[in-house]
């Protein structure tokens, strides 16, 4: 081949190279590119209208943009981790999907389920779309960060040896669980059978169901995630472990019939101003030198450390995906051009 033949066919490679480098131009609607896949302005504004309670002021436009931003942001990560579940296999089955979607339907009544939707912007496949995501992500987690993370007898000795004074308690503590019923119901507070009494009456009725139901035997926690009115019924009533003092800031009726119980015991219904509650004692910490022989210390420090490492990780693992993969966030690069003013439609 003659010199100036190679030279023109080594042009024509590197206008080719050049060509296939530059990238696709896309829609002013598409607000993000991961790898090839458009994350669009509706997308993110579909995320942003579920976040922003509509009842409220409206942000001002910088904290609309930096919410916004934010979103993008989880959006671009999540099709980061997605596109890995995929590789490996550890897309969430329909049977998981629709197995969730029943258990974030469960609390509510059909219209109420439906209202929510509606509220939020977004349908049913919506939703499930969503829940698909996120069993996948966790089932990727699970297998890339949770399942590398161990902590040894010799982390929780050293944690504690460092931080002796952390578990010396001034005074004593009440581990306590409750069943609440009024007969004001609140609309945000849900229970698994959606049942909240409507009366003086009903709640009296109610009150006397659960007290039989807990001497026949039935699970509080259980019954409490079934039926109690306020927002501890998802912990199946868990209110943690309470300080003597904190007790003064309750009825007086409440903290002398606390004072008085003995671990495990059930009060019958006790009515207050909010209507009845039920308590359970599930445990009782006296005050002084909690020492590392005590199980309930060791899991406090194992489960604190495992969550520090766990968000470490989750951390680095995310960092090290988004290295390797090619992001291009248009809204972030509109937002810098325009000193900060929203795109517009």
């Amino acid at each position: 081949m003659k010199p100036k033949t190679l030279m023109l066919a080594a042009v024509a490679a590197c206008l080719f190279v050049t060509a296939c480098k530059k990238e696709v131009p896309h829609g002013p609607d598409i607000w993000a590119v991961v790898n090839g896949k458009e994350i669009s302005r509706t997308e993110v504004e579909k995320y942003y209208r579920s976040r922003v309670n509509a009842e409220a002021p409206g942000p001002s436009q910088e904290e609309a943009l930096s919410l916004k931003l934010s979103i993008l942001d989880e959006l671009i990560n999540n099709e980061i981790l997605i596109e890995s579940a995929t590789k490996m296999n550890l897309i969430a089955t329909d049977a998981e999907v629709e197995d969730k979607f029943t258990e974030s339907k469960s609390p509510y009544t059909e219209e109420e389920f439906q209202r929510k939707l509606k509220d939020a912007g977004i349908t049913v496949d919506d939703l499930k779309s969503d829940i698909r995501r996120q069993l996948s992500i966790q089932k990727l987690l699970n297998r890339e960060v949770i399942s590398k993370i161990s902590i040894s007898d010799q982390d929780i000795a050293d944690f504690y040896n460092k931080n002796r004074a952390q578990f010396n308690v001034a005074e004593p503590q009440f581990h306590i669980a409750q069943i609440v019923v009024t007969p004001r119901p609140d609309p945000a507070v849900h229970n698994r059978k959606n049942d909240k009494a409507t009366s003086e009456a009903e709640a009296k009725r109610k009150a006397a169901m659960l007290e039989q139901k807990l001497s026949g035997g039935a699970d509080f926690a259980q019954l409490a995630m079934d039926y109690s009115e306020d927002s501890t019924a998802a912990t199946g009533g868990d209110l943690g472990f309470i300080p003597e003092s904190s007790l003064n800031q309750s009825d007086p009726v409440l903290k002398r019939t606390v004072l008085s119980m003995k671990v495990g015991e059930v009060t019958q219904p006790i009515a207050d101003k909010g209507g009845y509650r039920i308590l359970r004692l599930i445990a009782k910490e006296p005050a002084g030198q909690r020492e590392l022989t005590d199980i309930q210390v060791q899991r406090s420090i194992s489960d604190m450390l495992r969550n520090r490492k766990e968000q470490l990780l989750r951390t680095a693992y995310l960092m090290e995906a988004r290295d390797g993969a090619h992001v291009t966030n248009y809204l972030a690069q509109q937002i810098v051009e325009s000193a900060g003013k929203l795109p517009a439609k």
